[in-house]
């Protein structure tokens, strides 16, 4: 091989390297730490969920109904991913959040939240699928919340896990207000299924005649945001709510959270709703947003890697295009801050990858991480 010819394969070798290095966006400060946001990948729709494999590879889903798997660690290259069950891409409806199952490595089990049609009209449900390769094999339904609405809206359909064996899913109340406070509707709800979509046995409304038995807490309006906290044991919920009154909830068995009877929004044309700010019997909520920030996703940053980040709130900011920091003392908020403004990007999903880095997607495509500068 001539030495020009070597030349030019090292040039084209270093070129296509230099292609799959991360795409720097912007660099700011948080809690004096020297921060850099950095694009990884530019997709063609809204990247509504995505959870990191054992091995570090990413798996996301879009909101038109495709998945990919992107390879670690630059996740530039991204693979189709065939034998999605079929979505109805209808308003905000879609294939929706998208969770590998805490025991992938033995049972190869994806969890993933999808709007369908039924009888009785849109609603939101829940299938798991064995990852195999390059596609999912067997769908199975496990859920498919009652009833169905005419509306295409508020479908909420995000997924944790405790640890423990079972996984909550938060469902909208489909803009059929009402339900939320109806125990024998799934709308406006946390529900708690086993992992294989069986009721455990201790659900709160188990014995409650006419209940749905798979209802964990009520009185939600639109969540599409949950965490559960493994330090502390505990669930997390953010909710959009109507024109103001977004708020971010401590979850516990059985409560309700007062949407419509209680809120501290308004309708979009001005009046106020239900019968005010508090009521007895329904719970308060850790923080409300006034005016809203359309918050779109929740995560508890867990490690050391960003160190004054470790136990912060971080929440998907979509009318407002941020990400938003909180910092809790207990159960309440003493410090919010506001990050990525300049970017003005509606922010879909938050989650820590395993190498520490903060990944966020958003409703233009983009797959992006929070490292610290060099």
């Amino acid at each position: 091989m001539n030495t020009l010819l070597r030349i030019g394969i090292f040039g084209l070798f270093l070129f296509s390297q230099a292609s799959l290095a991360a795409k720097p966006i912007l660099n700011f400060e948080s809690e004096g730490q020297a921060l850099k946001l950095e694009q990884l990948n530019q997709l063609d729709d809204v990247i509504w969920g995505f959870d990191f494999l054992p091995d570090g590879d990413l798996l996301l889903s879009q909101r038109d109904g495709k998945v990919f798997l992107l390879k670690a660690p630059n996740y530039t290259a991204k693979t189709p991913i065939r034998g999605v069950p079929p979505v109805i891409e209808k308003g905000q409806g879609g294939l929706l959040d998208l969770r590998i199952a805490p025991d992938f490595q033995t049972s190869n089990w994806v969890y993933l939240t999808y709007s369908v049609k039924i009888d009785s009209g849109y609603t939101t449900r829940l299938a798991r699928a064995k990852l195999r390769d390059s596609q999912v094999e067997g769908p199975e339904v496990l859920f498919t919340a009652q009833p169905g609405g005419s509306d295409s809206i508020h479908f909420g359909s995000r997924l944790a896990f405790d640890g423990k064996g079972h996984l909550f899913m938060t469902i909208g109340e489909r803009n059929d207000r009402h339900k939320a406070q109806d125990l024998s509707a799934h709308n406006g709800k946390v529900i708690r299924l086993n992992l294989d979509g069986s009721i455990p046995s201790d659900n709160p409304f188990v014995k409650v005649k006419n209940a749905r038995t798979e209802i964990w807490s009520y009185g939600h309006r639109n969540p599409q945001g949950i965490y559960w906290d493994n330090v502390t044991q505990r669930l997390f919920v953010s909710e959009h709510g109507p024109r103001g009154g977004d708020e971010l909830n401590l979850i516990l068995p059985g409560k309700n959270y007062g949407w419509p009877v209680i809120t501290f929004g308004r309708e979009y044309y001005g009046p106020k709703i239900g019968e005010g700010t508090e009521k007895v019997g329904m719970e308060q909520p850790i923080k409300v947003y006034v005016p809203s920030i359309a918050p779109s996703s929740l995560e508890i940053y867990p490690s050391a890697k960003i160190s004054k980040w470790q136990g912060n709130f971080f929440q998907g900011a979509l009318k407002l295009t941020h990400l938003n920091r909180l910092v809790l003392l207990g159960e309440k908020v003493i410090k919010e801050e506001r990050l990525l403004e300049k970017w003005g990007q509606r922010i879909r999903q938050v989650r820590t990858g395993p190498d520490g880095a903060l990944y966020l997607s958003t409703d233009s495509g983009i797959l992006a991480r929070i490292t610290k500068q060099n």
